[in-house]
């Protein structure tokens, strides 16, 4: 059994449309760039967790991970006969398959195990047959269900619930999740905006980001309207990407060199959790519980953390999100972000990277590409988009929607050693 797990390596390819890319190839990317970043072969990885939605979308619907890593196995660079489980849980996919690699370690099942995950998004051929399979990270065994729920929500706060098949229908379900929390709270569309904005800016200095270009608040607002009130700028990309984390013990790491151990990253706190299906904003929603958990393992507060990096599939995410994790009281989420307390200078850093709305949200992969950021940013090694004293990161993953909340939730929290 070991008490500490570390972040040995972390990678993640550039996200964008890259159609001609096959999901190997991209696979083949973060596999050799987590590697590389850990300066070790792949000799003594004990297991692989694969994380991956979409593949059904291409062809592949089983063994992901075995299929996509069998030319690395035929070439030597992962070993013959390391076993791979395959994780599915919509966007809270990769943090999931890190999941698996952390227990691995904690269990003292290996002493090196690696979380991958892989996403082909962007198919110009098929774009409304791709809209609807991104619509079965929710319940279509009873889908009526949720439907009736959303259509009583919708009339609560006076507009309707309606889908569209040129968006993706959890867009239509974080508008009207923004309308109540707007009516609720007073919450603006000027201020979602300003976390798009602060993301958009933010990621025109990522090498890894999809979008890389600077918005302001009116750009955000003028932009074309997708499902209100949220615009395209607020909304989070569709893209391709692969990313990678390699995990390890303190044995292991103790037995690198000092380079090595001096750029390895400590797991501080790492929480999941379920959602409510029935619950209220007031509810212990899902990322409040894998907070609280990740929190407490940590033995941190909110106000120990340096930087954060959010799911935020849409802007109005980032809003209530901040809240969920304490960063600000509910309902406060709005003029938190406006007063400017979640840009890169502020009180809280949140998504220096640019998010999933600047930076991209290749599904499968997005977890994983959040740790790659925190990794970059506590060693101390982002460059332009680096948070100075950056030492404590936290990153929350989303996946699903069950009713008002998220399937699943994890939220993991790095320090530097």
């Amino acid at each position: 059994m070991s008490d500490d797990v570390f972040i040995l390596g972390a990678f993640s390819t550039p996200a964008g449309r890259f159609f001609e890319q096959s999901p190997k190839e991209l696979v083949r990317a973060a596999y050799l760039g987590v590697l590389a970043d850990a300066r070790i072969d792949g000799g003594a990885i004990g297991h692989i967790w694969f994380s991956n939605m979409l593949l059904d979308f291409w062809g592949q619907p089983n063994v992901k991970g075995q299929v996509c890593l069998l030319p690395l196995v035929r070439e030597g660079l992962v070993p013959l006969g390391v076993p791979t489980t395959n994780v599915e849980a919509a966007c809270a996919s990769g943090s999931l398959a890190f999941n698996g690699a952390w227990k691995d370690i904690l269990s003292g099942q290996c002493e090196v195990s690696l979380a991958i995950g892989v996403e082909k998004m962007f198919d110009p051929h098929r774009r409304a047959a791709f809209f609807e399979r991104l619509e079965k990270g929710s319940d279509w065994l009873d889908p009526q269900d949720w439907m009736n729920a959303y259509a009583k929500m919708a009339a609560e706060c006076g507009t309707r619930f309606e889908r569209s098949p040129d968006r993706s229908m959890p867009v239509d379900i974080y508008a009207l999740l923004a309308k109540t929390h707007m009516a609720r709270y007073g919450t603006t569309a000027r201020q979602i905006a300003c976390a798009a904005a602060k993301n958009h800016t933010n990621s025109a200095g990522n090498p890894r980001a999809q979008y890389r270009f600077p918005m302001d608040v009116e750009g955000v607002l003028a932009d074309r309207m997708v499902s209100e009130p949220l615009t395209r700028a607020m909304c989070a990309p569709i893209g391709d990407a692969a990313a990678a984390a390699l995990v390890c013990s303190r044995k292991f790491l103790e037995s690198q060199p000092a380079e090595v151990r001096r750029r390895a990253v400590r797991v501080r706190g790492h929480g999941v959790a379920g959602g409510r299906p029935d619950g209220s904003w007031e509810d212990e929603r899902a990322p409040v519980l894998a907070a609280r958990r990740a929190y407490r393992m940590a033995g941190l507060t909110p106000a120990d953390i340096d930087l954060v990096e959010l799911h935020d599939a849409t802007s109005f995410a980032e809003i209530h999100l901040i809240e969920d994790l304490g960063l600000c009281p509910r309902g406060q989420g709005g003029p938190f972000t406006s007063s400017g307390a979640t840009q890169r200078d502020g009180r809280i850093p949140v998504n220096p990277s640019g998010g999933l709305v600047s930076r991209g949200h290749p599904i499968g992969a997005t977890g994983l590409m959040m740790l790659n950021e925190l990794c970059i940013q506590i060693r101390g090694e982002a460059g332009a988009i680096q948070v100075p004293k950056a030492r404590i990161g936290l990153a929350e993953n989303g996946g699903g929607l069950i009713g008002k909340d998220l399937a699943a939730c994890v939220v993991t929290i790095l320090e530097a050693i």
